[in-house]
């Protein structure tokens, strides 16, 4: 899978994820900044999508020291 569209992937996911949380147990009131609006809540899910999903770097193998 490429990297776009894991990507986006990971947005759309999140942004539900957060919707979810606004419409389930999000804030009565309104007055929480995250969980009081469903664009905010979803924008930050979307994000925390696209961090969970974020390709990293492969890490170097550690010598064996046999040479």
């Amino acid at each position: 899978m490429n990297r776009s569209l894991r990507l986006a992937l990971g947005a759309l996911i999140g942004a539900a994820g957060g919707f979810a949380f606004y419409y389930f147990i999000g804030c009565r009131t309104g007055s929480c900044p995250i969980t009081g609006n469903p664009i905010i809540s979803s924008g930050y899910g979307a994000l925390m999508g696209v961090l969970l999903l974020f390709p990293s770097s492969p890490k170097k193998r550690a010598s064996t020291g046999s040479e």
